[in-house]
């Protein structure tokens, strides 16, 4: 996807579809928005606001494409304009709603003969310097200074099919990851891949279930990889060094394989298979797939996946499967998404991303649409009815309640202007898994004598009911914002029990000049015991990015993010009573303690560049911390550095 607004300014990315739909696919609501931004091509751009609205020009090079070698060739293009202050998109081939695809409504470009594309050979040396800044046990400050060189190289070894290869890779321009809450969460976050290394051509990658996740790889030494398409076999390849820091020994070097290949069948379905292997010394993690996603009567798709995970940890072998089978309907009016997913208990992908296994976990989601008439202030409305159940997987067949049971209502409005208001209730119950309390002990006193007991489990929470309120504002000249809010009932894990919670979120954009943007963005969420009302948890996450376009390549950019998260110590939620943390290290029963973080980042980025690859950055960040939150009156500094770089591209 090619990208230009009415003053040139560019933005580009990837489009992709399959995989991932909910619903009512992915254009049930007319918008054409999946698009991974993250990926950064080759081209020219200019625009100007004329009396009568604006005009654009693009020059996209062929080498910045990928096509088949064949004469003469027919390509499918669209092209959509979005009025940002509305949300309106209006697309060159009209696309339909009631479709289980947007791209195969292209239109085409036939007849195209005589393409040259040349020599595609880019060579994108680079040079970096870090002062990495840390406390010394004397009080002093001290800094350790790291030089490096590296290169990427990119050569297209026909006209769609790429070979990449980096070594030493830099990832210092990768701004870092907006903050999470995590103090109630059970299971691994999921953050997307900003590296650029790895970008290129991550569409081919693409599996269910994510089985392949580039962020395993966490420093890499070296790696190539291969991409693009074969006739109608569409080619993913990696293989990748990672730093011996990351390995479970801390003395070898972990080496990823990562190959995906996806067929296509016709003009909307695929079949494909995956495998990746990681090897870490004597351990090693492999992980077999194929799968189908098969489109018909142009409103239906079926997507089936069987997967295989082989584990050696310690002389150790595992083995476990994973399942998933998928009917979705795509209609204007109406739609439906049905899934059933099994995990098994040894199934574990250290290439990819699930992160919970052992449990077979049914979906049933259905999707209503009315649209208002023309000039009427509803434009349309769209309600969701998801039904998701957790049962264990090995007692899945039998007669038993499920683990985990959700119900929720998605009510989204659009109204006319570009406003969008949501109401969702959920209903929840939940079982507590006696496993993921083993280490939890409480003191019992019978007949004078105080002895440590296991602490009892309690059955499960069967009431738990949240109401989130959500709106998003049109796209004003100067101003955008989305807020939600969340109250009700919820269910606290580490303490099992029911808890109040009330919850937020809210983004405000604004842009008082054409050169400078600030986003704001706040996060809070907070669990009260049930049973008393006192403070089980909280959490506060807000974060501010400033940035003043200098010029068109040269920018700079501050971010500053506070994280505040606190957890009361843990108590019995049926007699009150402190529970003790068994230490298997030292046999030991530890009453748990309350705990409070508070760390403060800032980072100043001053980033110049004219063309992807080409760059000069010049950086600092500084991490901080304090006793109480937002006080900001004993910020003692953790870490801190300073960063340089800079690249060119020679373009052959």
């Amino acid at each position: 996807m090619f990208g230009v607004n009415p003053l040139g300014v560019q933005a580009d990315g990837i489009r992709s579809e399959g995989s991932m739909g909910t619903a009512g696919g992915r254009s049930a609501n007319g918008r054409f928005e999946n698009v991974d931004m993250n990926p950064d091509f080759v081209y020219a751009s200019k625009g100007r606001v004329t009396e009568y609205g604006y005009e654009v020009e693009m020059f996209i090079p062929f080498k910045s494409l990928r096509y088949q070698s064949t004469e003469p060739q027919t390509w499918a293009i669209n092209v959509i304009r979005k009025v940002q202050h509305s949300g309106y998109e209006d697309s060159w081939v009209p696309a339909r709603r009631a479709n289980a695809s947007f791209l195969t409504q292209s239109g085409t470009l036939e007849r195209l003969e005589g393409l040259q594309r040349g020599l595609v050979l880019d060579l994108n040396p680079f040079a970096t310097g870090r002062l990495d800044g840390s406390p010394q046990t004397d009080g002093t400050w001290s800094y350790d200074a790291t030089p490096e060189i590296g290169a990427n190289v990119r050569w297209g070894v026909t006209t769609n099919l790429t070979l990449d290869g980096t070594i030493n890779p830099d990832f210092s321009q990768v701004e870092a990851d907006v903050g999470v809450i995590t103090v109630n969460e059970r299971f691994a976050v999921f953050y997307p891949e900003k590296r650029p290394f790895f970008l290129e051509g991550l569409e081919q990658f693409d599996t269910p279930n994510q089985l392949i996740y580039m962020r395993r790889i966490a420093e890499p030494v070296g790696g190539a990889k291969l991409t693009g398409k074969v006739g109608a076999l569409n080619v993913g390849l990696l293989s990748s060094l990672d730093a011996q820091g990351y390995s479970s020994s801390g003395e070898d070097n972990p080496f990823f394989n990562l190959l995906r290949l996806r067929h296509d069948l016709g003009a909307n379905s695929t079949v494909g298979v995956s495998y990746t292997d990681k090897i870490d010394g004597g351990n090693y993690n492999r992980v077999a797939s194929a799968d189908a996603h098969l489109v018909f009567a142009k409103l239906y798709f079926i997507e089936a996946q069987v997967a295989g995970a082989f584990t050696r940890t310690d002389s150790v072998n595992r083995f476990g499967p994973l399942w998933e089978i998928t009917a979705d309907r795509t209609g204007r009016n109406w739609g439906f998404h049905y899934t059933l997913k099994g995990i098994h208990p040894d199934f574990e992908t250290q290439s990819g991303f699930v992160n919970r296994t052992g449990i077979v976990a049914p979906n049933i989601t259905n999707r209503i649409t009315t649209y208002g008439k023309p000039g009427a202030l509803l434009e349309n409305y769209t309600a969701f009815i998801m039904m998701e159940g957790v049962w264990d997987y090995d007692t899945f067949l039998d007669v038993v309640a499920p683990l985990e049971t959700s119900i929720r209502g998605w009510n989204l409005f659009t109204l006319r202007g570009g406003w969008s208001p949501s109401v969702t209730p959920t209903w929840k119950t939940a079982a507590f898994d006696p496993e993921f309390y083993g280490d939890y002990y409480v003191e019992s006193t019978s007949a004078g004598l105080t002895d440590t007991v296991p602490f009892t489990v309690p059955e499960r929470v069967n009431d738990a009911l949240t109401l989130s309120l959500g709106v998003s504002t049109p796209q004003f000249p100067a101003f955008a914002a989305s807020v939600n809010l969340d109250f009700g009932k919820d269910i606290a894990y580490y303490e099992p029990s029911r808890a109040g919670a009330l919850g937020f979120n809210g983004t405000v954009t604004v842009r008082p000049t054409e050169q400078l943007r600030v986003e704001a963005r706040y996060a809070y969420a907070r669990l009260n015991r049930d049973r008393d009302g006192t403070r089980l948890s909280t959490a506060h996450i807000p974060r501010l990015k400033l940035e003043y376009q200098v010029s068109r390549p040269f920018f700079i950019r501050v971010v500053g993010q506070y994280t505040s998260q606190e957890q009361d110590a843990l108590r019995d939620p049926t007699t009150d009573a402190p529970i003790l943390i068994y230490d298997a290290g030292s046999g030991t029963y530890e009453p748990s303690t309350a705990t409070s973080a508070n760390d403060f980042r800032v980072d100043v980025l001053l980033s110049f560049r004219p063309t992807p690859g080409t760059v000069l950055f010049l950086g600092y960040g500084s991490s901080l911390t304090e006793s109480a939150p937002f006080t900001f009156q004993d910020l003692e500094r953790v870490t801190d550095g300073f960063f340089a770089k800079v690249s060119y591209l020679f373009r052959m």
